[in-house]
């Protein structure tokens, strides 16, 4: 029998806060010295920068290099990489500080640490106040009731044997329950999720389907990666 685990948990949501990705990170050639990235900013390869895909200019990064643990902090200021499986392009000192010049390739995680250019729009409701009122004490402002969602689960421990599609990865479990439940009524695939410690922190990632070649997963994948241009084929075949 499965266990059955009921979870209730309050949302509490910050932009942007605590986004893990990993994946393949690859660095800038020499001829893009000076060229103008897409925010504007000439690329130099001493500058700590990078390129994502859809992070906003000015966000903040750390990237570790899973082979070696090295560490490096850069900024989004251009768009890419534009080359499958590949998450971030760095600039080449910053390759060079996490030592995968001569690879040309690392398997990196990359963290959020400030949200840059992104701004949330309010909308001000303005009051008339006639002068006969004036005087009197304002209406108190009552919290917002905290949004709670309640998601049943089915929790099996598993030895995958097959090929899926990873989606992203998350340290915060909320932001991962919640994507697996829109991607299974989305895609009518089943869920699974890889538990990893990377430097002492949990990640977990979120792969989506069973295939059982390679091809059925390349198609699936081709059809999810609009709407998620970061996804990549995991085969699990060999963990």
């Amino acid at each position: 029998m499965k266990p059955i685990i009921l979870l209730a948990f309050a949302m509490f949501t910050s932009l942007l806060s605590a986004q893990v990705q990993t994946g393949k990170a690859s660095f800038y050639g020499d001829k893009f010295e000076g060229r103008l990235t897409a925010s504007g900013e000439p690329y130099s390869h001493k500058n700590a920068t990078a390129a994502h895909r859809s992070l906003p200019f000015g966000t903040m990064l750390k990237v570790t290099n899973l082979a070696n643990n090295k560490t490096a902090y850069v900024k989004v200021n251009d768009r890419g990489p534009f080359v499958s499986g590949r998450i971030i392009d760095l600039s080449k000192s910053i390759a060079e500080k996490l030592d995968f010049v001569a690879a040309g390739v690392a398997d990196v995680v990359i963290e959020v640490l400030d949200a840059g250019d992104l701004s949330i729009q309010t909308t001000e409701e303005t009051i008339a106040v006639t002068p006969e009122n004036t005087s009197e004490s304002p209406n108190p402002v009552t919290a917002a009731p905290i949004e709670s969602e309640f998601y049943e689960l089915a929790i099996d421990r598993v030895k995958p044997d097959w090929i899926g599609v990873q989606i992203g990865s998350f340290q915060e479990l909320a932001n991962l329950i919640r994507l697996a439940d829109n991607l299974k009524v989305s895609y009518q695939k089943e869920v699974t999720v890889q538990v990893k410690t990377i430097n002492g922190v949990k990640i977990y990632s979120l792969i989506l389907g069973k295939f059982n070649t390679r091809s059925k997963a390349e198609n699936f994948r081709d059809k999810v990666e609009e709407k998620y241009p970061d996804c990549f084929i995991v085969d699990l075949t060999t963990s």
